[in-house]
């Protein structure tokens, strides 16, 4: 079986797969940045026993991530549990993406594997949208090549900022409302956050559209918050929320084929 850990700034997702490709089970957990290899091998350990899976029957991984203190932890407690280190995968690593970008090297892991798996998945061109920490809209055009996109608040981020500042605010449920017209308070902010995150990616992807003259494009939505945006929009063609993962893993293959080659 095969392991992919995205490990966000805000939250972390692991995903088992079958040797044959099947996604079997994902977890997610809050990010922190003080957990040690050592905490981090307990709780896998958890997490396996208590869905009733065999940690022993693992024998591959790979990581994208963000937080760097915790990219060596997670090698560190996948190197004790596996016997051998994980696949890194970041914008250096090999894979088949070309990135048509100034600068290849600046692109988050996370992106880079929402590309790989939505070219898998959907064909190109594809757009996808991730509601995590930030709102990542990934572009790739009808070449199969990685244009960028756009990078903003994730929606979370931006309740955290309101409620801050309005603390009679924070008790409001992050859920899409039945209409943008708010008539409470709670249904106004719901309003404000959600169907705003909804209508601010209709707009950011429109555009990106016109700009790159894609007629006609799937647009994927994933992430930890995407069930909840895809309420209160029709722009997305699926809610794909292992994309990630299985690009994490698509990315792990390619390399494995690279190395048998060599």
């Amino acid at each position: 079986m095969f392991i992919s850990i995205d490990v966000g700034n805000t939250q972390t997702t692991i995903g088992l797969f079958d040797d044959g490709g099947s996604f079997l089970h994902g977890w997610r957990l809050a990010t922190d940045r003080a957990d040690t290899s050592d905490e981090l091998r307990e709780r896998l350990h958890g997490y396996f026993a208590m869905d009733h899976f065999d940690l022993a029957l693992v024998t591959d991984a790979a990581i994208a991530s963000v937080v760097p203190v915790l990219t060596r932890a997670w090698c560190r407690c996948l190197q004790k549990v596996l016997g051998r280190s994980p696949i890194r995968v970041g914008a250096d690593t090999p894979h088949t993406l070309p990135v048509n970008m100034p600068n290849p090297s600046t692109v988050g892991a996370d992106r880079i594997a929402n590309a790989v798996a939505a070219i898998g998945t959907y064909g190109a061109p594809v757009i996808v949208v991730d509601f995590g920490t930030a709102t990542n809209i990934d572009v790739v055009d009808a070449t199969g090549s990685f244009r960028g996109g756009a990078i903003a608040p994730g929606l979370m981020l931006s309740a955290s900022a309101l409620f801050s500042r309005a603390a009679k605010l924070s008790s409001v449920p992050i859920e899409a409302p039945a209409h943008a017209l708010g008539n409470t308070t709670e249904t106004a902010v719901q309003s404000g956050l959600v169907v705003g995150a909804a209508a601010q990616a209709e707009g950011l992807v429109a555009r990106i559209k016109r700009e790159l003259a894609i007629e006609d494009a799937p647009v994927v939505a994933t992430g930890g918050l995407a069930r909840t945006v895809a309420q209160a929009t029709d722009l997305f063609t699926a809610v794909d929320p292992d994309l990630t993962l299985r690009g994490i893993r698509e990315i792990w293959l390619q390399i494995r084929a690279a190395e048998a080659q060599a």
